[in-house]
């Protein structure tokens, strides 16, 4: 069994790149989607995020982040083990050596005391993601703040003040995820906790993580189902002018029976937006609903695994 989701979180103003930039100029990333431009968060920041999460919920990882160094900069605490760590788990790694290195790697591996037969290079992700897209199109909003001159310090950064330009989007994100429950049978229990973190998603990378922008979900749509694809857009919520969450082709597509409505889990804020008349049709199709998008994880958690 597969699952297939689409996470939809709340609006605020984003500034999520500081990374290289010209000049002082803090860009958000962004693509093109028909003529205008949306602001985009990578799956690699939210993979770091859940990386993170996953270590707080008391789960072992492998990856750290070293924040201290001249660039950006990880470290592991062992060659890769998806029976010992989680992140290695859901994430997978590549190893890209050669072939006198691989020898010399499963020689060090055997001397762990570990079964090099057991050890690959790489290893696909279990945790498929992709781009998280802004709802509403870049509208050239900048904003500027001054960083000051340092005088009679020990350190400085720059000879003068600064001038910083940034550029700024008042949005809410939606982005898709997918997990294929039979690898994650044998790690049960760190799925539901991958659940939980996902349902909680914070401290996504950008703008030096100082910018407070929650990635959990204020809405999500689950699908739990055998086929190999979602079979919808997965990126295919709607945001209307009153700030109500929708998401018609899966909702039409339910009610008229060309979703099979009982292998759909709906949580969040779409749930507090519909009339109870819509409501009962898709409770009466088998849809699970939840006012809870968080509760609604913890559900499919449940579902999967009992």
């Amino acid at each position: 069994m597969n699952l297939f989701a689409t996470v939809l979180t709340n609006a605020a103003p984003s500034a999520n790149y500081r990374g290289e930039s010209a000049e002082n100029r803090a860009i958000l990333q962004k693509i093109t989607k028909g003529r205008l431009q949306y602001a985009i968060v990578s799956p690699e920041s939210m993979r770091n995020a859940i990386r993170e999460g996953l270590r707080s919920m008391g789960l072992p990882c492998n990856r750290s982040r070293l924040h201290d160094e001249e660039q950006l900069a990880v470290k592991f605490e062992d060659y890769p083990d998806a029976n010992v760590y989680a992140d290695d788990f859901f994430m997978g790694w590549l190893i890209a050596a050669g072939k006198k290195d691989r020898e010399k790697i499963k020689k060090e591996i055997k001397e762990k005391g570990r079964d090099v037969t057991l050890f690959t290079f790489k290893r696909d992700s279990v945790l498929r993601m992709n781009l998280a897209v802004a709802l509403e199109p870049y509208r050239h909003d900048t904003v500027f703040t001054q960083s000051p001159q340092h005088l009679e310090s020990p350190w400085k950064n720059a000879d003068s003040s600064q001038l910083l330009h940034r550029e700024t989007i008042f949005t809410s994100f939606q982005y898709p995820f997918a997990l294929n429950l039979e690898d994650c049978k044998e790690k049960a229990e760190w799925t539901k906790t991958l659940l939980s973190v996902i349902g909680q998603l914070g401290g996504v990378a950008g703008n030096h993580a100082r910018s407070l922008f929650d990635m959990a979900p204020s809405s999500i749509i689950i699908r739990m189902t055998h086929k190999l694809a979602a079979g919808y857009d997965t990126y295919g919520f709607k945001t209307e002018e009153n700030g109500t969450h929708t998401f018609p082709e899966i909702m039409e597509g339910i009610l008229h029976d060309n979703l099979p409505g009982s292998e759909f889990l709906i949580g969040g804020k779409i749930v507090c937006d519909m009339n109870e008349i819509k409501q009962n049709a898709l409770l009466e199709k088998g849809t699970t609903l939840n006012r809870n998008a968080g509760k609604i994880l913890e559900m499919a958690g449940n579902r999967a695994f009992g």
